[in-house]
């Protein structure tokens, strides 16, 4: 099952995170795919922005991995951000934590291609492509859960 959206500005990207966001719960994995400057971090912030989360959203690129408890008086997942561009494999992510993560998370992995061995079957795959300010995004759902998560975009209106 795969939607594909185009967005025309950094807030047009943002404003899909925060629309996916309200629909996330611990154990979520969404694993973004893309060039340098695609976007990914932006859709993070997005999701950070719904989810309410604590903590200003940038790469966690030389740190890995950041959490993003959140503030919403609502229950909400923690946000676990992850930049696995310096990772070496899946094995990499799984010795960081991975499953512990998602006992309490929704785990966003920029640069998924990296650790691809240790996604779970069950994932929601956003693949960007950017051309000027424009971004395509391929969102294919692997699973029950991901083609939840995607029917609830469409029915977000995108």
């Amino acid at each position: 099952m795969t939607l594909t959206i185009t967005t025309t500005s950094p807030d047009g990207t943002r404003d899909l995170g925060r629309g996916l966001a309200p629909a996330l719960r611990a154990g979520d994995v969404i694993a973004l795919h893309g060039d340098l400057g695609a976007g990914k971090t932006v859709l993070v912030q997005g999701l950070a922005d719904g989810l309410q989360a604590i903590g200003r959203v940038t790469s966690p690129t030389f740190v890995i991995m950041r959490r993003h408890p959140s503030a919403s008086p609502e229950p909400a997942p923690v946000l676990v951000h992850v930049d696995a561009y310096r990772l070496t494999g899946g094995n990499d992510l799984l010795d960081m934590g991975l499953d512990d993560w998602l006992a309490d998370g929704a785990v966003a992995i920029e640069w998924a291609d990296n650790v691809a061995e240790a996604l779970p079957p069950d994932h929601l795959a956003i693949d960007f492509a950017a051309d000027g300010d424009c971004r395509t995004l391929t969102v294919t759902a692997h699973g029950p859960r991901a083609r939840e998560l995607l029917a609830h975009l469409r029915r977000c209106g995108y």
